[in-house]
């Protein structure tokens, strides 16, 4: 009899397609005399919502190279239906293909979760919920962390518990900050950074959330450390390949970055941090805006994205699919901000120019930016359309951070009534409505339909503050 133990960080409900979902958890370290880690194990099991009877029981290893975690996928689901499932761990000293024999599994302690599939219709709606930052402060060594951001994703709960549908929750910006009161505060070794994201998800609302819901995650500057990237030309610290391990483990791992092999197990190391994926009338491309920039202040010439991330998104923009395209960035892409050495999208206008003139060659509609990064929420439309075409629009959704408890961007911080610059002088931009900035702690839910986009901005204990919709 195999007894399981809960997860010590987790469940992680990951990519999840129309057929198929990728389920993260972690176990603990235990060590043997020799001092190397116990041989350890996962095992998850799922069932239909309204069936009774669980599929196989699917086992995967739990990895010390990976801070004892891993990843359990499982096939064949049917489209846009509700799943539970269980997940635990145990030590064995079997081989892993010995495991396939065991007869019986208590599953009494064993961690639980939801989800639902994707949907495969193209014409289905999409409602999900995305934010930026979350800022969680660690002091006294490491034995006080401020959990205050940790109300925002009890205020989903709240939402998604009192029957508002909830298909996916896109974290797009620092989850955690790995470098709070900068260097006095930031994370140098890979058990730091590990024990970060350790604490960090196992919050009692995020981590009950992230249990619920498929969850997408993009990385900022802080993620690495501010401002750390691998093209400043000063080289790379070894805390950035620290940060990285980190990342990989808890952010990427179960994203649709991994590639499986023909026994639905991981395997590779990606070379990209960039992805797509979809869901009913609505695809998604979620953009790495970081380690492959590379700025030149001096000229136009700077890349906010390298030339391979720029291609598959312009033929990821132009894949025949008639539906809602949201490109996922955690920098604004616009409106423009009035700092000097603009780190946003504005800053990189060249390679901007060529994403819009691209939209506009193949008169591309329905293309909608969901952005973080500015502390900030607001909502802007904008006419891409050449002289004498007729009108195409864009649109920008910036949200605020979950939590961010220092003073915020105020108005003259962004060009709210100034279109976006251009690197090309002929390029003119006609900048539309542009909300009211938020500048409170909060996030976004969206609703698209073939038809129409509705976004409602909340803040972080659930008080609405506006509802806007556009009609495309």
């Amino acid at each position: 009899m195999i007894d399981l133990k809960p997860l010590s960080v987790g469940p992680v409900v990951g990519h999840t397609d129309a057929d198929s979902v990728r389920l993260w958890g972690r176990a603990r370290y235990e060590l043997t005399g020799d001092g190397n880690p116990r041989r350890c194990f996962g095992v998850a099991r799922v069932r239909r919502k309204a069936s009774r009877g669980y599929e196989p029981p699917r086992y995967f290893k739990m990895n010390p190279n990976f801070d004892m975690s891993g990843i359990a996928v499982f096939s064949k689901l049917k489209p846009d239906t509700e799943y539970v499932f269980q997940m635990g761990w145990f030590f064995s000293d079997k081989d892993f293909s010995e495991l396939f024999s065991t007869a019986e599994i208590d599953w009494h302690n064993a961690s639980r979760g939801e989800f639902r599939s994707a949907s495969n219709d193209t014409h289905s709606p999409c409602e999900f919920v995305f934010g930026s930052h979350r800022y969680r402060l660690r002091m006294l060594d490491g034995r006080w962390y401020d959990d205050r951001g940790d109300k925002a994703f009890r205020t989903i709960l709240r939402q998604i518990r009192s029957g508002r549908e909830t298909r996916k929750l896109l974290l797009v910006g620092d989850q955690p900050y790995t470098d709070d009161l900068s260097s006095l505060g930031s994370d140098h070794q890979v058990d730091e950074y590990l024990q970060r994201y350790q604490q960090a998800y196992s919050q009692r609302h995020i981590r009950a959330l992230m249990s619920g819901i498929s969850t997408y995650m993009t990385l900022d500057d802080n993620s690495l450390a501010a401002d750390r990237s691998p093209h400043t030309g000063s080289g790379e610290p070894p805390s950035h390949h620290a940060a990285a391990h980190a990342l990989q483990i808890y952010r990427a791992s179960h994203s649709p970055l991994f590639k499986l092999n023909s026994h639905n197990r991981l395997v590779g190391t990606p070379n990209a941090y960039y992805y797509d994926f979809k869901d009913g009338c609505c695809e998604f491309f979620v953009t790495d805006t970081r380690t492959e920039r590379r700025s030149e202040p001096e000229s136009n010439a700077g890349e906010i994205i390298g030339q391979q991330q720029m291609c598959a998104l312009l033929a990821w923009l132009n894949n025949g699919f008639d539906g809602v395209k949201f490109i996922v960035s955690s920098v604004p892409f616009f409106p423009d901000s009035t700092e000097p050495g603009d780190q946003h999208w504005g800053g990189f206008c060249r390679q901007r120019d060529q994403i819009f003139a691209h939209i506009r060659k193949h008169r591309i509609d329905k293309v909608i930016f969901l952005c973080g990064g500015s502390h900030s929420s607001v909502t802007a439309e904008m006419d891409i359309s050449a002289d004498g075409d007729d009108t195409l629009k864009i649109y920008s959704v910036i949200a605020s951070a979950f939590y961010w408890p220092y003073p915020r961007n105020p108005y003259h911080r962004f060009h709210l009534s100034e279109p976006p610059v251009s690197a090309d002088k002929n390029h003119a931009y006609r900048l539309g409505t542009v909300s009211d900035l938020f500048s409170g702690d909060g996030f976004v839910r969206v609703r698209a339909t073939v038809d129409e986009l509705t976004l409602w901005v909340y803040e972080r204990k659930g008080k609405l503050v506006r509802e806007i919709q556009y009609c495309f």
